[in-house]
């Protein structure tokens, strides 16, 4: 058997009536006061709960739907891309796509090495220059944010400029809110109230709305560059614009059925440069600029050189008919100072 385990009792002392009387009210009694809050925490309010991310500021549409990204996607496009080409596609096949993509890749790339033998200073554009197609209902939208929209300007003709954010309210401290902090109009991000508002009465003014119908296809060249967009050109629409398309001999894969069917179903539209909308013959002649950019101000430092020089020739041709002038007066004015006498003198 275990060993009995023996527990030592502690006996405690016999505790009179009055002293039992004592604990129990004791017991009973009131537990302590805690001390009152400070005055300035009871005057003011506690800082509402921010229901929305730091990061993220309040939006009118839902910065997590995916037609809400797609819109900063494209505003992000057209203020990042001055030279845009846009184009209309039918049913092109991923293959297709793919095919076109890799000719389109390796005619830019054959331009930037061209500029870079020549010594000139230009970075390498080929790798930033993408063809996507683009969903034309948001891609409209998109461009009426960034055509219309100028929330500096607007705020300065209301009066009120906007002001900081504060972190932990999402509002403004200058602007009340109208209907919360998502449509607080000190907000003017793309996707804010203030912007939904800007555009809305602007839909179809634009004079690429009449276009952004169907299936289209963006072409974005990160900077003005008459040379790559004449590559591009050359590659998707060469038919159209009149620009010579690569020879069998020097580049077979372009002739392969696979990209030629997909280059039947693309036709060139209008062309975006520097916020100002091109037709294709304009189109056409921005990429037969020789020498790109450095070209054209080569072209234009000749033209004002020519125009200096002809206007200094008219002034000079000016001065010399006019001393010519002052001449032939002095001598007749001479002649008839000698009068008879110095005609005598001069016949003997």
């Amino acid at each position: 058997m275990p060993p009995r385990l023996r527990l030592s009792l502690q006996r405690q002392p016999l505790r009179c009536p009055h002293e039992l009387r004592i604990a129990r009210s004791a017991s009973t009694a009131a537990p302590a006061v805690t001390p009152a809050a400070p005055i300035e925490q009871m005057t003011h309010s506690p800082a509402p709960i921010a229901r929305t991310s730091p990061i993220q500021p309040p939006s009118h549409r839902n910065p997590e739907n995916r037609r809400s990204q797609l819109l900063r996607q494209y505003t992000s496009l057209f203020r990042t891309s001055p030279l845009m080409v846009l184009f209309q596609h039918n049913n092109l096949k991923a293959t297709e796509w793919a095919s076109i993509r890799r000719e389109l890749a390796n005619a830019l790339k054959k331009v930037d090495d061209k500029i870079a033998a020549e010594g000139r200073s230009a970075p390498a554009l080929a790798p930033h220059i993408k063809l996507q197609t683009v969903q034309t209902s948001i891609f409209e939208v998109a461009l009426r944010i960034v055509e219309y929209f100028r929330p500096n300007k607007d705020s300065l003709a209301s009066g009120k400029p906007p002001s900081a954010i504060d972190p932990v309210t999402q509002t403004s401290a200058e602007i009340p809110a109208v209907s919360g902090a998502k449509d607080d109009p000190a907000l003017t991000h793309d996707l804010s109230r203030t912007a939904y508002a800007a555009v809305k009465r602007k839909k179809g003014k634009h004079e690429l709305s009449s276009l952004l119908a169907g299936p289209i296809a963006v072409l974005s060249i990160p900077s003005v560059s008459p040379e790559h967009m004449k590559a591009a050109l050359s590659i998707l629409t060469p038919k159209e614009v009149g620009f010579p398309a690569p020879t069998r001999k020097a580049n077979p894969d372009y002739h392969d059925p696979i990209v030629q069917n997909g280059l039947q179903k693309i036709n060139l539209l209008a062309a975006r440069v520097d916020s100002k909308v091109f037709d294709i013959n304009e189109t056409k002649w921005v990429g037969s600029i020789e020498g790109g950019m450095d070209g054209l101000r080569a072209q234009l430092v000749t033209a004002l050189q020519g125009v200096g020089s002809s206007v200094t020739s008219t002034l000079e041709g000016a001065g010399k008919s006019l001393y010519f002038t002052m001449e032939s007066r002095r001598s007749v004015l001479e002649d008839e100072q000698k009068g008879p006498e110095g005609e005598k003198s001069e016949l003997s």
